[in-house]
């Protein structure tokens, strides 16, 4: 008897429709819901930027950190991602559009904070700076990496600084929270955009869901931590469905 292979269909894990994965389309998007389906960063900077450079390639987790298990862990998401680090920065173009631009990757250790992925964002501000460019950061974290111990904790506050220093300078920083954005990074500088985007139900917050009602000892809604509630709470400025957040970002960009 013949099979149908599995990856033929997909199931939306929010609305919960099943379809042909090739109704995702080029943005791997819901053709219901718009729920953007997790993608790596090199796929992210093919759909925002019409050019791009990257900028710091060989910075890695420093040497001191050479647990045999992490560094295992770090061999194997470097190969899957073709990344050193959890985050590509470069300098690139939206629609003639010049920037700075971080792309986060939750393929490498679920997009964890950890020292070098903080010193690669913290460096894309600073050279925007410099340049008197804006930032688009796409983020995409499970919060610190905790192999990486304070190391990690401590670049919430260096990536912070320098984002205010970047501000201080009168430039634009554009924050999109894309799924999902949790932890730390959340805390820091995925909020402390000027403009704050995100896609169609993106899972966005701090500590997760069980530890929450663990400690409020109480049932959240069960849309608490989306996107959608989110905006209404003031919390986002725009939610941009992902075939649409070039021109949108272009839009921006040119207005600033």
């Amino acid at each position: 008897m013949s099979q149908i292979p599995d990856h033929i269909w997909v199931k939306c894990p929010i609305c919960k429709k099943t379809f042909y994965r090739r109704e995702l389309g080029p943005y791997r998007e819901c053709p219901y819901c718009h729920f953007g389906f997790r993608i790596g960063a090199k796929k992210r900077i093919q759909m925002i930027c019409d050019e791009f450079t990257s900028v710091d390639d060989d910075l890695k987790a420093p040497k001191r950190f050479d647990d045999p298990k992490y560094v295992q862990k770090l061999a194997k998401v470097r190969k899957v991602t073709g990344l050193n680090e959890g985050v590509l920065t470069g300098i690139g173009e939206i629609d003639g559009q010049k920037c700075g631009i971080g792309v986060m990757d939750w393929r490498f250790i679920m997009g964890s904070l950890g020292t070098a992925t903080g010193e690669r964002i913290t460096r894309l501000f600073e050279k925007s700076t410099e340049k008197h460019l804006p930032v688009v950061l796409f983020t995409a974290s499970g919060g610190a990496r905790m192999q990486e111990g304070i190391s990690s904790l401590m670049q919430m506050a260096k990536v912070s600084q320098a984002v205010n220093d970047h501000a201080q300078h009168g430039l634009l920083y554009i924050s999109v929270l894309t799924d999902p954005t949790t932890g730390g990074v959340t805390a820091s500088f995925a909020s402390q955009g000027d403009i704050l985007l995100s896609e169609p139900h993106t899972l966005i917050g701090f500590a997760g869901r069980r530890v929450i009602e663990r400690t409020i000892q109480q049932i959240p809604p069960k849309n608490f931590q989306r996107a959608e509630t989110l905006l209404k709470n003031g919390f986002l400025d725009k939610i941009v469905n992902r075939s649409e957040m070039k021109s949108v970002l272009a839009k921006l960009l040119a207005w600033n």
